[in-house]
């Protein structure tokens, strides 16, 4: 294959595979590769060398699929990926047909479970969709099960100022209408500064199946996370604050991009969520690569995570000094309760363009 016909969907794949190898799931390589080629649509069938085509706001340079390695204590790690669909002449509503075209194709291949979708579809998805996305895919790749399947959803695809609107009637709908006070009272306290960004759901038809909603926090200092997290029973508060001073090298106001607070919603958690994660843009916070790679280490250790997987991730993925370039490592997320206590890495592609350094650290 020559330069000139290397195309996006080559080299998001290729990435795949060397970071699947690296963390031990190389047997699931085959088809999780094919879930990731199909999942970025025609649109991805472009050259690498050509420029984006669509501003896709998964990643700082607009390539449409962001990787992340998740970790917990005594289980294997697993691939994650955040994918949007590309159409081969991308705009809002084009993007939106080639996802639920993909849609199509993996519910039958992977028997998933739409219903709590289509029950929320009307929504989510309407014929003009606005704001950045209208609807992006995480796949899952673990050690023992077919990759899990996800969709977001954007509260602010009818506009912006209508996400608690859409939110409130879609867990309404799924029957978590009695839970939206709890998380609106602990998340949602500063006027102007804290809004629901996405609203995700779990393509399965068990137990483990998510409703996730996601609530950014502009400005905020550690003290407003925490009290975000309190709504769910039993979270370890004092991890979640260091976790967050150090990813941000302090307590805050988080001035550059948002922390985000995730609320996972499982069976029987009809009145509060069972589970919360904080999401950190670590990379607004620090200097380079390699200050956040110390960082995440850091992390690591205060919560007594093997850090092997993150390294060899990171290894797989790279292909520039750390100190060269700043985003690669994008969020690190603290998953705290139900379902999976854990830390999430996530690593950008850097299929287009790599952002340079700053000159001094970024700290909160």
């Amino acid at each position: 294959m020559s330069t000139a016909d290397f195309t996006l969907r080559d080299f998001a794949v290729g990435q795949l595979q060397s970071l699947l190898r690296a963390v031990g799931l190389a047997d699931s390589a085959r088809s999780s590769t094919a879930l990731l080629g199909d999942a970025l649509g025609p649109g991805a069938l472009r050259p690498l060398s050509a420029v984006p085509s669509w501003p896709s706001s998964v990643a700082d340079d607009h390539t449409p699929v962001e990787f992340s390695v998740a970790l917990a204590r005594n289980e294997p790690p697993a691939v994650r990926m955040i994918v949007e669909s590309l159409a081969e002449q991308p705009d809002s509503r084009a993007n939106l047909t080639a996802a639920l075209a993909v849609l199509d194709q993996l519910a039958a291949r992977y028997d998933l479970d739409l219903r709590q979708l289509d029950q929320v579809r009307d929504l989510f998805l309407p014929e003009d969709p606005q704001g950045a996305f209208s609807f992006w895919y995480s796949l899952i790749v673990g050690a023992h099960a077919a990759p899990a399947i996800k969709v977001y959803l954007n509260p602010d695809v009818r506009g912006p100022g209508r996400g608690t609107e859409l939110v409130s009637a879609a867990l309404d709908r799924l029957g978590l209408g009695p839970a939206f006070p709890a998380v609106a009272r602990h998340a949602l306290r500063r006027e102007g500064l804290d809004r629901f960004s996405f609203f995700a759901l779990d393509l399965m038809d068990d137990h483990r199946a998510r409703v996730k909603t996601y609530v950014s926090h502009d400005s905020a200092e550690i003290a407003d996370v925490t009290h975000a997290a309190a709504a769910v029973p039993g979270v370890d508060l004092e991890l979640l604050a260091d976790v967050c001073a150090i990813a941000g090298a302090g307590p805050g106001p988080f001035t550059r991009r948002p922390l985000m607070s995730a609320y996972n919603f499982l069976a029987g958690d009809t009145e509060r969520p069972g589970g919360y994660s904080v999401y950190i843009p670590v990379r607004d916070y620090v200097q380079d690569d390699l200050e956040a790679c110390e960082r995440v280490l850091a992390i690591m250790t205060r919560c007594g995570l093997d850090p092997t997987p993150f390294v060899l991730a990171l290894t797989s993925i790279v292909r520039r000094p750390l100190g060269d370039g700043v985003g690669l490592i994008a969020h690190v997320s603290l998953r705290l309760g139900r379902p999976r206590p854990g830390v999430t890495v996530y690593l950008s592609s850097e299929a287009y363009d790599v952002t340079p350094p700053r000159t001094t650290a970024m700290s909160s």
